[in-house]
């Protein structure tokens, strides 16, 4: 079992971020990031991340797995919901499951959530994997122009 580490973003050097997010693969994901992603684009990416913490109490977290940066996650608020996203080096695609369950424990224990989102990209058809983590579909939403399917997965203590 890896060792997954849930870190704030801050601790990661920009630089690894920028490539994260410069990964062609990575970037066919992400509907809503148009272009290269530059240092100072990651600098104020840093700095609205830090304002959700800031503001509501929770936000994206940095994730080490074995000691190496995999990726960045976890909720944020979306329409007035707690929106789960996941960002990941395709070296770990693999471990999305065990990550999300860590922010999903965070979300419905210490933070007591009564629900969390998934916005699905509307080039992704596949949705499989959020609707056996238990999440069902509630429709559309548009965020920056770009429209996503919504899956919703409610807290069992509430």
């Amino acid at each position: 079992m890896p060792d997954i580490e849930l870190l704030p973003l801050s601790s990661i050097p920009k630089q690894e971020i920028v490539d994260l997010m410069n990964i062609p693969d990575v970037g066919r994901l992400l509907p809503l990031l148009r272009g290269g992603f530059t240092m100072e684009q990651c600098e104020a990416f840093l700095a609205a991340k830090q304002a959700i913490w800031d503001e509501v109490g929770y936000g994206p977290y940095a994730f080490r797995v074995d000691g190496v940066f995999a990726g960045w996650g976890g909720l944020q608020p979306e329409q007035g919901e707690a929106d789960f996203a996941l960002i990941l080096h395709p070296d770990f695609w693999g471990l999305g499951r065990q990550i999300f369950a860590a922010v999903r424990d965070d979300a419905f224990g210490r933070l007591n959530l009564p629900a969390m989102t998934i916005l699905f990209p509307p080039n992704r058809k596949n949705a499989r994997a959020i609707t056996r983590a238990g999440f069902v579909e509630d429709g559309t939403v548009t965020v920056d122009g770009a429209t996503f399917r919504r899956f919703r997965l409610t807290n069992p203590a509430t």
